[in-house]
């Protein structure tokens, strides 16, 4: 998934859920810095700062390995 589209579900799930940025950043313990980033499509959040988002905003990480055909 590309960050931009990240970006958008994160700040999508934080305004349906009516949290501000210093709330999700506090609630997850991370930076709010870093919260921003994300929300603006930029930075490289780390798998662990994207758990923690998630898990607040009653969201799960999901990895899939892709089908390739063989």
């Amino acid at each position: 998934m590309a960050l931009l589209n990240l970006s958008k579900i994160i700040k999508h799930r934080r305004d349906v859920l009516k949290i501000t940025q210093e709330q999700l950043a506090e609630m997850a313990e991370v930076g709010l810095r870093t919260l921003k980033s994300i929300e603006n499509g930029k930075g490289n959040p780390t798998v662990s700062t994207i758990n923690k988002l998630a898990k607040v905003l009653g969201m799960e990480l999901k990895l899939e390995i892709k089908k390739t055909g063989f």
